[in-house]
């Protein structure tokens, strides 16, 4: 089916971004996918293709205008869900080096599928949680960029995802707007996690209502060995 983009590609200029006709395959694929998918399983409560492709694609992308995204960094999306960030990221910035890290097998299964009929080359999905693989020396402090765009606390947030990040790389958590209390309860875990609050992004989506934040953490040191805790620790007890 054929869909129009007109409107997302508008958008996507407004933030500086482009796609060619290829990428616009690739999303259009991805949304047929979602939509085939979800009719299975829960992956997203946004089916309409206008709706999808501001709420989730575009938003996902919008990274891309604040945070130089090089060839060859590698990116780690925990708690991807159905690919979001991730997936965006990796159809604009295809040389990127991308992991999906997700907790639920059957959004993996969907995810691997998305990376084999979109014929996306560097990059991957893995069944796990977040405490378990930051345990993991291949994937403990070896990333450039860890985002994650999940429903969870900047706390819980930060003991899970700065782990992945290297010194001198970034975690960028995805916020609605308006979280200030929610940034200053995570400081301690920020700091703990060896990471140091550098920015918070506050953007309207070009084109849209909605209004959205990156809160950006610079990882200045080592994240100390007993972090992450153990796995439902993070959520149940953040580090406030």
């Amino acid at each position: 089916m054929k869909y129009n983009f007109e409107s997302f590609k508008q958008k996507l200029g407004q933030l500086n971004l482009s796609m060619t006709e290829s990428m616009e395959e690739q999303f259009s694929d991805f949304y047929e996918l979602l939509i085939e998918w979800n009719q299975k399983m829960n992956l997203t409560a946004i089916t309409d293709f206008d709706e999808a492709a501001d709420k989730h694609f575009l938003d996902s992308a919008a990274l891309g205008h604040f945070i130089q995204l090089k060839a060859g960094d590698s990116l780690i999306d925990i708690g991807t869900g159905a690919g979001f960030p991730g997936i965006p990221i990796k159809i604009l910035f295809p040389k990127l080096r991308i992991v999906l890290a997700d907790s639920l097998n059957k959004r993996v299964r969907f995810l691997e599928e998305v990376i084999y009929k979109l014929k996306l080359d560097g990059i991957s999905a893995i069944h796990t949680r977040a405490e378990e693989l930051a345990r993991n020396q291949e994937h403990r402090e070896q990333y450039d960029i860890c985002v994650s765009r999940a429903v969870a606390n900047l706390s819980s947030l930060s003991e899970y995802c700065i782990p992945f990040v290297k010194k001198g790389g970034k975690f960028i958590s995805y916020k609605s707007c308006g979280i200030e209390e929610e940034i200053q309860n995570s400081k301690k875990a920020i700091h703990l996690m060896g990471g140091k609050l550098s920015d918070v992004i506050e953007f309207q989506l070009p084109g849209t209502e909605y209004m959205r934040s990156f809160i950006i953490i610079d990882k200045e040191h080592t994240t100390p060995d007993k972090f992450p805790r153990k796995p439902g620790i993070p959520a149940k007890e953040p580090l406030y």
